[in-house]
Formats: structure tokens, C-alpha cells, sequence
């Protein structure tokens, strides 16, 4: 999910009363990001949670953006060469190096597919933007964080026990783009994982595990990017209290190295075992969630 356009708004209920934050908070926030980010368990949901852990002030969208920028910069540097495949088939969809006449090649079919699955995340932040301040307040509650994480796990555990996982990304068309691209409507939220409902998408679609992921990750780059250089730009005009740029370079740079080793681990693990670990944990942190909620211990008080 992305923090701050489409904006989580459920996160950051009032950024306006950030208190400075300490280094310790800061490391604690970058490891969070790095380790949660492309794994299927919600990094969002993750930063949500850890203020509450601390006891500090939330940490506000600008931060959790430049999180997500470092994440992304690890991914752009771990799968280097699919980027700068997209990259020259991106150039080559502009008619850039491509004979008339001639058929798409692998790399602008990458580049084509990343531009079909991308707007659909646009579309899900404006329409999350549109809903209201009530809606936006239901979505952040416990119980809806709770309830996505363990749905969303079901799912993805159905897709990846089902799925025949034969298919490569050279075998992608773009209705398989359209409908990956068309589950991120589904991410604004909270507790649902970007990345968790796009490597389901692939997985039902009938993709290999890795090949899921490898997808996941690199259509969220094109939207993290504006944000991560939109929160650059309000750090650096002191738009939210309490952050300033530095802080917000010290969570990207730790969220690199972080977000680096959790890629490196998730696509070893991806080749040797299902995702199974992943929806166990989701589902043992949606169930403390869930009994825990406000709501839930009400019923028994």
C-alpha cells in the first residue's frame, strides 16, 4: 500500500501534532518498512501499528512515504535488469529503436504491461480521497485492518494451493496485466498488502511464485516513485511538523539496506517453499487484531 498518494489517510489522523521523533524511532520504522514492504503482510498496516507499540506519535505521511521510497530504490537496484528492460522497452513503445512494422519485443511488452496494471492505482487513491473523512475513519479501525489481513491471507493461500504456477512473464498478455493491475483497487485497505493482493492476482492467473512477485514489484514503481518525490518536496518545504528531509533520508537509506535483504530473502524463499509462512502470520496477527479490537473487548465488559 501506499502511503501517502493515494493517500493512507486512516494512518494519519493528525499529522498536524507530530512531535519531532528519535533516532531510535526513526531505525524502528525503517526496519519495519524494509522487512514488511514486498513481503505479502501489509507494510502499511505494520506502520500503523508501531506508534501504537511504542507509545509515540504517529510518524505522518511524508515519513512513511520516504520509507517507501528507500524500499523502492531496492528493488529498482535487486531486479536491475527488468528495470532497465522496461526501461528500453519503454523507448521503444515511444518508437524509439523499433524497426516499422516490426512486433513488440520482450522489453517493451514488460514496459506495456507495467502501463496497463499502473492506473488502477491512481484510480483506487482518488476514489479513497473522494469517499470522506467517515468512510476513510471506518477503514482505519482494528477491526477492518484485522478482517482485510485475514481474508486477504485466505486468498492468497487459495490462490497459491490452486494455482498450477507454470506461467512465465513472457507468457503475460495484457488481460493478465489488466486484471493484476485492477486487484491494487483493493489495497486502499488497510491490512489488504499491495504487493500480497498483486502476487495473488498472478497466482490465480497461474504464474509462478517468483514470477508473481517479480511482477508485484515492479508495477508499484512508476506510483511509489511520484510519491516518494512528492514527500521529498514536503520535507524539504517543512510542509509536516515534527519531520524534516533529514529525517526523512536517515528512513529511506535504512529502509534500503532493510528492504534489500527482505527482497533477497523473499525470492530465496519463494523457490524453495509456498506462501504459506506469510499467511500464517497474517492470520495469527488479523486474529490478536481482531480480539483485541475495542470493539471485540467491549462484548466482554
Amino acid at each position: 500500500m501506499l502511503p501517502y498518494w493515494p493517500l493512507n489517510a486512516y494512518a494519519h489522523a493528525d499529522p498536524g501534532h507530530i512531535t519531532p521523533m528519535s533516532l531510535l524511532q526513526l531505525v524502528l520504522l525503517s526496519l519495519v518498512q524494509g522487512i514488511t514492504e514486498w513481503l505479502p503482510i501489509s507494510s502499511s498496516a505494520h506502520l500503523i501499528l508501531l506508534p501504537d507499540l511504542l507509545g509515540t506519535e504517529d510518524q505522518g505521511p511524508l515519513i512513511d512515504a520516504m520509507a517507501h521510497f528507500g524500499t523502492l530504490f531496492a528493488m529498482l537496484l535487486y531486479f536491475r535488469k527488468d528495470v532497465m528492460r522496461a526501461i528500453t522497452g519503454g523507448l521503444e513503445l515511444l518508437g524509439i529503436g523499433r524497426q516499422p512494422g516490426n512486433a513488440l519485443s520482450e522489453r517493451a511488452r514488460l514496459a506495456l504491461f507495467i502501463l496497463i496494471a499502473t492506473p488502477f492505482g491512481i484510480v483506487a487513491g482518488l476514489a479513497f480521497e473522494l469517499s470522506g473523512e467517515a468512510t476513510r475513519a471506518a477503514l482505519r479501525s482494528p477491526e477492518t485492518i484485522a478482517m482485510a489481513t485475514i481474508v486477504f491471507a485466505l486468498a492468497l493461500w487459495a490462490a497459491d494451493l490452486l494455482s498450477k504456477r507454470v506461467r512465465m512473464q513472457e507468457d503475460m498478455q495484457p488481460r493478465d496485466a489488466m486484471l493484476i493491475g485492477a486487484s491494487q483497487m483493493l489495497a486502499f485497505i488497510p491490512g489488504t498488502s499491495r504487493s500480497g493482493i498483486t502476487m495473488t492476482a498472478a497466482l490465480a492467473l497461474g504464474f509462478k511464485r517468483t514470477e508473481a512477485a517479480r511482477f508485484a514489484m515492479l508495477v508499484g514503481a512508476p506510483l511509489i516513485f511520484a510519491v516518494g518525490m512528492r514527500a521529498v518536496l514536503g520535507l524539504a518545504t517543512g510542509e509536516e511538523a515534527g519531520a524534516s528531509l533529514s529525517d526523512g533520508m536517515i528512513v529511506a537509506g535504512l529502509s534500503f539496506v532493510s528492504g534489500y535483504v527482505s527482497i533477497w530473502g523473499l525470492m530465496a524463499l519463494l523457490e524453495r517453499m509456498s506462501f504459506l509462512p506469510f499467511v500464517v502470520y497474517r492470520l495469527v496477527l488479523g486474529g490478536f487484531l481482531l480480539v483485541t479490537s475495542p470493539a471485540v473487548a467491549s462484548l466482554f465488559t
